[in-house]
């Protein structure tokens, strides 16, 4: 995996430069801000233990270091193959078309570990490090899906910072004292060798105002109009309690499934749990969740569950569509057995592809990453990994740098965890008749005899709102979903890591 270091600017917690715009909707903050992750008495929570607050920056720095953040190196990207992002595709072979994938990038919410935050609701964790990568995901596969619900399709934070330590290269032999690639220079990012070292807390004020100048673009101004909603989006996935699709919230929602906090949640799981946040708040009107049954999207539960017609006892939907309610719809599927299949390899890559795709919770075994886009045989991908301290969102200014990354990663596919869920968006009755259209085109690419999963006529067995969101959710071994197997062996270690989510017929 490569290993990139952030940008200074983007990890400063309370001290980053602050962006105008609206504040969060939540209140003041409640409860204590411990830093610790020691068990300890319900009786000592009033004050901070400074012990506590040592092995969570401890944990933190190590965790850093564990996953790459500490050390830097560079991610290159071939300048002459198209790079995917969220169904949009780039030529990075001249300046204009890397500026487009950078703010195609750097736009997308980035949602990691955090420390130091309110303790969770029967625990006594005040941080996810270690344990609530697979929530993360989660987070930012929903935030992605509510960035195409609330903002204009073409929508980029203004304010998206350069890319950091980025190389751009042609396929060509590489020097052997050049193995790191050919840089291009013209294109203005950095790529001067540097020390290894810590993220700095604190950017130079000059240097965040020259990378914000480098480049006025026309929609800049349409944009920023967007920017109050942008901000109360982030809100929504603060780390306070009245967050609704925050860590707190969500965490709760995981005890009807037999989690807690510390527990490791699998794609399955969390794809319930996102769905179960939507249906609860008030915040998001006009949008749905749905989970797929047993690697099945069943058009008439969608139906169903989006044409507000039928909720009001008319036999035969609207024809124009107007009474319909957008939808996310969450596919958990899996590869292959213990490693991913190759043959699904083209399959995904078309899925990503689409525009109707808003990511896939995935990653390695019990290493949760969010794939966002691919290039050639490499997936493009947001890491949760870095453990950075709490930002306070009730704060009406509050900084966003810390939610959106500049440093773009990429695994090989061979690398990829076979449990992963899937996830697309459908704002209107015609865009999800062609969203089952194009993905089912999708599916049909793999060699396969059996594709990743299908859309079929009609409603699943024992279909009901209720059901869905809850009856496959009581733990890990839920049968939900299925798959079938392809050619190979299973693992018969007793590690059955990413496994335990899916029945294997």
């Amino acid at each position: 995996m490569n290993s990139v270091s952030p940008s200074a600017a983007q990890y400063v917690g309370g001290a980053s430069p602050v962006d105008p715009g609206g504040g969060g909707s939540f209140g003041n903050q409640q409860g204590p801000h411990l830093g610790g992750v020691r068990a300890m008495d319900a009786n000592t929570a009033g004050e901070p233990d400074e012990v506590d607050k040592l092995k969570a920056k401890l944990m933190s720095a190590w965790n850093n270091v564990k996953y790459g953040w500490s050390v830097k190196s560079k991610t290159t990207f071939n300048k002459n193959s198209p790079v995917t992002v969220m169904g949009h595709s780039y030529v990075l072979n001249c300046e204009d078309e890397v500026e487009r994938f950078r703010l195609a990038f750097v736009s997308r919410l980035w949602l990691t570990y955090r420390r130091e935050f309110p303790q969770l609701d029967g625990s006594a964790w005040t941080t996810d490090c270690g344990w609530g990568c697979m929530l993360r995901s989660g987070q930012m596969l929903l935030a992605q899906g509510l960035l195409v619900h609330l903002l204009p399709r073409d929508w980029s934070w203004p304010s998206a910072q350069e890319f950091a330590d980025v190389d751009f290269e042609a396929l060509r032999p590489r020097s052997p004292s050049r193995a790191g690639g050919v840089p291009i220079p013209s294109f203005g990012y950095s790529s001067s060798p540097r020390t290894p070292t810590m993220p700095q807390k604190t950017p130079m004020p000059g240097d965040t105002a020259l990378k914000r100048g480098q480049k006025t673009r026309p929609e800049a101004g349409r944009h920023s109009q967007s920017e109050p909603l942008h901000r109360r989006l982030v809100a929504w996935f603060g780390d306070v309690p009245p967050a609704p699709f925050g860590l707190h919230q969500l965490v709760e929602l995981g005890r009807s499934s037999g989690k807690k906090a510390g527990d490791w949640y699998g794609p399955s799981v969390v794809a319930h749990i996102l769905q179960k946040a939507v249906a609860q708040t008030s915040e998001v009107q006009n949008l749905v969740v749905y989970v797929a049954q047993d690697c099945t999207v069943y058009k008439g539960d969608v139906v169903c569950l989006c044409d507000q017609s039928l909720t009001r006892g008319m036999s035969v939907p609207e024809p124009s569509g107007s009474d319909w309610t957008s939808v996310i719809i969450l596919v958990p599927v899996r590869l292959g057995g213990e490693s991913l299949n190759p043959s699904y390899i083209q399959c995904v890559k078309n899925i990503l592809r689409l525009k109707c795709c808003i990511g896939i919770i995935g990653g390695k075994p019990k290493h949760s990453l969010f794939f966002i886009g691919c290039q050639d045989d490499q997936l493009l991908y947001l890491d949760p990994h870095y453990c950075q301290a709490v930002v306070d969102v009730t704060q009406g200014n509050f900084p966003l740098e810390s939610f959106h990354c500049s440093s773009p990663r990429k695994m090989p596919f061979s690398r990829m965890d076979p449990s992963c869920t899937i996830g697309f968006y459908a704002r209107t009755k015609k865009d999800f008749e062609t969203l089952c259209g194009d993905v089912s085109e999708a599916l049909s690419s793999s060699k396969e005899k059996y594709p990743i999963f299908t859309f079929v006529e009609g409603q699943g067995p024992d279909y009901g709102l209720a059901s869905q969101s809850s009856s496959h959710l009581h733990s890990d071994t839920s049968p939900s979903p299925a798959h079938i197997l392809p050619t190979g062996k299973l693992n018969k270690s007793n590690n059955r890591g990413s496994l335990d989510e899916f029945v294997f017929l």
